[in-house]
């Protein structure tokens, strides 16, 4: 009795609580009594309504569920139908996967090859330089390579032969044709371009390379040698007859090697400051032996010149010279006349042997210098060895480059030193010899006229 009285005293407090500001108003208990039970009846009748509400809630939920039940087996039967038809089509496709087998018989083998020789045929014909004249002819030879599944028909096998046909073909013909060029500063250009079979391409710029990958044709980074290029130069301004020409067989790569080829300017900086003293030796040796030359040829002629006049010495040769200092010491005796004679000449001898030992040392010198690059192109190589190893001979490449280059340009430098001072040193000695000789003659004849 007690938790339902505890209810009951619960349940008035409630009602006594919302009908609080209502009893302030009642004048009366018999008016908050009647005003306490208008209360009750109006929470009876919310709380019918809330009931009745969930109760229409509750009913609703019920069809939802029973809704999305019934779609869960409606699914259910879906997966279960596909999941035969599944089963079903794999049945049949490996029905139709032995139909055709049965089909094709050995035609399968043929097809095959034939897929094979498609592959074999683009990699060739997508490389070739023809495509460069006719563009994107192997398109259809990359579908039928890679179409593992698909069986080639009539006109495709046909293609085939046309392509691998015209191939051969152009491969024997030289033709003219203009294509875009790409040049190497990015910009391109409409050149006219002539084909030499499956070889060379050559154009405005010389040898010209097709890219597969991007089907543009530019001219090489570096053209080969000038007689090389040349030649495609005359080929390419030829209309008709026969013109020699240097063709790659290999269709690019031995232009690719000669691409790698260090040219001469590239040979000479690889002697590096040895090469460059050897060089400013040849040219300071060379410049003395022309002007040697120049003047000793000019002082021989001035000199031949006096011989048919001895009579009116000049002082514009060593001969004038020596006549004219005869021509102040006729009276003195033979002796004294030779030695004054004699001193002329050895005044004469500097003048004219000036500049000759020089160039005999500068062609002494030269292969010594050779000879130092040689040691120290080794001693880099070495120290490369030392820090990098054997295992890349490029990076040892320079070092040997500048030992051989200095040997070979010392060697170079000598040779023609040596061919200039033989050259200068054998006119001084005809000058020398005229002066001699004339000297000789003048005191013989100088003794004989002292005796008469």
């Amino acid at each position: 009795m007690k938790p339902v009285f505890k209810s009951l005293l619960a349940a008035a407090t409630v009602a006594v609580a919302a009908t609080g500001a209502q009893a302030q108003e009642a004048k009366s208990l018999k008016d908050l009594l009647d005003q306490v039970q208008q209360n009750r009846v109006s929470e009876a009748r919310l709380d019918k309504q809330r009931e009745a509400e969930f109760q229409s809630a509750r009913a609703d939920k019920q069809a939802l569920l029973r809704k999305a039940q019934a779609d869960l087996k409606a699914e259910q039967a879906r997966g279960d139908r596909l999941q035969k038809q599944f089963s079903d089509n794999e049945v049949t496709l490996n029905e139709k996967a032995a139909e055709l087998d049965q089909a094709t018989g050995t035609l399968g083998e043929m097809f095959g090859v034939v897929r094979q020789a498609s592959s074999e045929a683009y990699g060739r014909i997508s490389t070739s330089i023809v495509s460069a004249q006719f563009p994107g002819r192997g398109q259809f030879l990359a579908e039928m390579s890679e179409d593992s599944k698909g069986l080639p028909n009539i006109k495709e096998l046909e293609d085939l032969w046309f392509a691998l046909q015209k191939e051969m073909t152009e491969g024997g013909e030289v033709v003219k044709f203009t294509t875009e060029v790409v040049n190497l500063d990015g910009g391109s250009s409409q050149q006219e371009v002539v084909r030499v079979g499956t070889f060379n391409l050559v154009g405005e710029a010389g040898y010209l390379a097709y890219d597969a990958e991007a089907e543009v044709v530019q001219p090489l980074g570096r053209q080969p040698d000038g007689h090389f290029v040349a030649s495609a130069d005359e080929l390419i301004g030829a209309t008709s007859g026969i013109v020699p020409f240097f063709a790659d067989p290999s269709q690019g790569a031995i232009l690719g090697l000669l691409k790698q080829k260090a040219t001469m300017s590239e040979r000479y900086h690889a002697g590096g400051p040895v090469g460059y003293t050897i060089t400013i030796m040849l040219a300071i040796g060379l410049l003395i032996g022309i002007y040697k030359m120049i003047t000793l040829t000019i002082t021989g002629g001035k000199m031949r010149s006096q011989l048919k006049n001895v009579n009116n010495p000049s002082e514009g040769n060593p001969l004038g010279r020596i006549l004219k200092v005869y021509q102040e010491n006729k009276t003195a005796d033979a002796e004294n006349l030779e030695l004054k004679l004699d001193e002329a000449i050895l005044r004469e001898l500097p003048k004219i042997e000036s500049g000759i030992n020089v160039i005999k040392i500068f062609a002494a010198i030269a292969p010594l210098l050779g000879l130092l690059g040689t040691v120290l192109g080794m001693i880099e190589t070495f120290q490369t060895i030392t820090l990098f190893g054997t295992g890349d001979p490029r990076m040892m490449a320079g070092s040997i480059s500048m030992a051989l280059v200095t040997t070979a340009q010392g060697i170079i430098a000598a040779l023609p030193l040596i061919l200039t001072h033989s050259i200068v040193a054998s006119r001084s000695k005809s000058i020398i010899h005229i002066l001699d000789e004339q000297t000789a003659g003048i005191v013989a004849a100088h003794s004989e006229s002292e005796k008469a």
